[in-house]
């Protein structure tokens, strides 16, 4: 299977390209399908990354932004143990895997999500609603222990309501960054994904207080029309939240 290639292999943001022939592909308008989703659909089937990610074997495009986000940063390294919310597809979890050369036998990887998911080895993938009571406590027995890293790609459904959706995607960037708090080791790093539109001024106070030093980064395989941006915390100090 496809997943099968994500256990190993060269960071995809720094080997050579493959050799994949981007062909343009045009989408007619079916009876019945809104003109916005056939748009969707023929930008999916054009797009460079998701024609690369098919061809290299990773579960969604996704993974070339969080590759390419390590490698300006560096904050996922060999032998880091990682934990991912809202790991579905799977790719953040079979970079990570890559980068923190994670195995069957020494698992460094534990990823969750409600949404089922692709066997990813090396990686131990809970099925389960982060947001429940027992999550935190059930993710750190699987990795048995601390991580050095947490990252989430967690984002509400989208109503349309930019607004809306900003707020609801804000909320879940605020319980991702509250369990890092309480779980990261001294000198970790917190990656998530919000929306562009205007962090909140408490939440960056957070991060400010809590991390050496907060960037926002938008990585080249993020879509340029897409208000998507993530915010990477660096250098955890060991304080808990205020």
């Amino acid at each position: 299977m496809a997943a099968s290639k994500s256990g190993g292999g060269k960071n995809p943001s720094t080997s050579k390209r493959s050799n994949v022939r981007t062909m343009h592909v045009k989408v007619k308008t079916a009876k019945g399908r809104k003109l916005s989703s056939t748009l969707w659909l023929q930008r999916q089937l054009n797009d460079p990354y998701v024609q690369r990610a098919r061809a290299e074997g990773y579960a969604s495009r996704a993974a070339y932004k969080l590759a390419e986000m390590n490698e300006r940063y560096d904050f996922i390294k060999k032998g880091s143990r990682v934990i991912d919310l809202g790991a579905a597809p799977g790719g953040w979890s079979q970079i990570s895997v890559q980068l923190t050369q994670s195995e069957p036998d020494n698992v460094k990887v534990v990823g969750i999500d409600y949404l089922e998911m692709i066997h990813i080895p090396g990686a131990t993938i809970l099925e389960k609603n982060f947001l429940d009571d027992d999550a935190p406590d059930l993710l750190l027995e699987a990795l048995g222990g601390k991580p050095d890293v947490v990252l989430s790609d967690m984002a509400a459904p989208t109503t349309g309501h930019r607004k809306t959706d900003h707020i609801r995607t804000m909320h879940l960037v605020e319980v991702a960054l509250d369990f890092a708090l309480q779980v990261l080791k001294p000198g970790g790093h917190f990656l998530s994904k919000t929306f562009q539109g205007g962090t909140e001024a408490h939440l960056l106070t957070q991060l400010k207080h809590n991390f050496k030093s907060v960037h926002h980064v938008k990585p080249p395989a993020s879509r340029a029309d897409s208000v998507e941006l993530y915010l990477l915390a660096k250098g955890f100090k060991g304080d808990k939240q205020e």
